[in-house]
């Protein structure tokens, strides 16, 4: 699924992704107090999300209970590409690097990405 979303989208389908389903009501009152939104906009953002294909609902007594249909992980994976893709032209290499340069690594970064490191290179060697 190439679903992008917006920063509204990902607010409320962080949400979602910690517990669902939950029901306009429920969601109006998680995001309330960080983003202010109505139960208005809560309908208009779910409406948007349900057309991406990234939620969906089922009726429980006269509530409509939402759930996502999207996995964070993917999400998550395609906002990186999309992000690795405009600010350095897909290159991985390139934002360490930048990364690096402006001292934004901490030892914890440099061994998780160590990690990830040797884990891709026994994964191509098998």
């Amino acid at each position: 699924m190439k679903t992008k979303l917006s920063d509204g989208e990902w607010a409320l389908m962080k949400v979602l992704w910690k517990a669902s389903p939950m029901t306009i009501t429920q969601l109006t009152a998680a995001l309330k107090e960080e983003t202010g939104w109505s139960k208005h906009t809560i309908i208009s953002m779910l409406s948007r999300l349900e057309g991406k294909g990234a939620v969906a609902y089922r009726e429980e007594g006269r509530a409509k209970a939402y759930y996502p249909c999207l996995l964070q992980e993917d999400a998550s994976r395609l906002e990186t590409e999309r992000f690795l893709d405009k600010v350095y032209n897909g290159s991985l290499g390139v934002m360490v690097h930048a990364m690096v340069d402006s001292h934004a690594l901490s030892q914890k970064d440099i061994a998780e990405l160590s990690a990830i490191l040797e884990q891709a290179k026994e994964a191509g060697s098998s």
